[in-house]
């Protein structure tokens, strides 16, 4: 198996922590140079990464990919809930990958806007929500959810794109977890 991606990339990195102990090749991709980004058009038409390839089959996405592979290692699917809990993660990913594209294509973020606006509402809803998850206990296990959601906010703090700090229960999570070898030995800014 192929995983390819980039170092700074949190829809990578999970895989990169999920795959922990297992037989795959990282292949570090710079998108924005020319020849890097011909080998991810050629493997993934959207032209995101990660992309998965595994023999004959490339799978993209990072949600797609983790179900290919927990199916692959015979592992539970997830339930509704961490379901839930991978959509809400996804969506802050998500506006806050736009953001920063925004940012460094020169547009100013902080303006008044609709589309800003929506994504800085949507960030902190969902942080939100995701404080109040980790105190129901529903990070309690370091689970695909647990390892996407450490991977956020680790990826919000070397991008310094939002403020979640102030959520006292996800601060807890993050400083629990941070021990994890795996987690420096993925750190972007390495």
């Amino acid at each position: 198996m192929k995983l390819l991606g980039s170092t700074t990339s949190p829809f990578v990195r999970r895989l990169r922590v999920y795959l922990t102990e297992k037989e795959y090749e990282f292949v570090n991709l710079d998108i924005f140079a020319e020849q890097d980004r011909a080998l991810l058009t050629i493997n993934n038409p959207t032209k995101k990464i990660p992309a998965l390839i595994d023999g004959e089959l490339c799978i993209y996405d990072s949600r797609v990919i983790y179900r290919y592979l927990a199916n692959k290692f015979s592992q539970d699917a997830l339930s509704w809930q961490q379901e839930n809990l991978l959509t809400l993660i996804d969506s802050v990913n998500d506006a806050l990958v736009s953001m920063l594209l925004l940012k460094r294509s020169k547009v100013d973020t902080q303006q008044d806007a609709l589309f800003f606006n929506l994504q800085r509402e949507r960030t902190e809803s969902v942080l939100t929500t995701l404080d109040k998850a980790v105190a129901d206990g529903q990070f309690n296990n370091w689970h695909y959810p647990a390892i996407c959601l450490w991977c956020l906010l680790d990826w919000v703090d070397f991008r310094e794109l939002a403020e979640w700090r102030s959520y006292d229960q996800l601060v807890q999570f993050f400083e629990q977890n941070s021990t994890r070898a795996i987690l420096a030995k993925t750190d972007p800014r390495v």
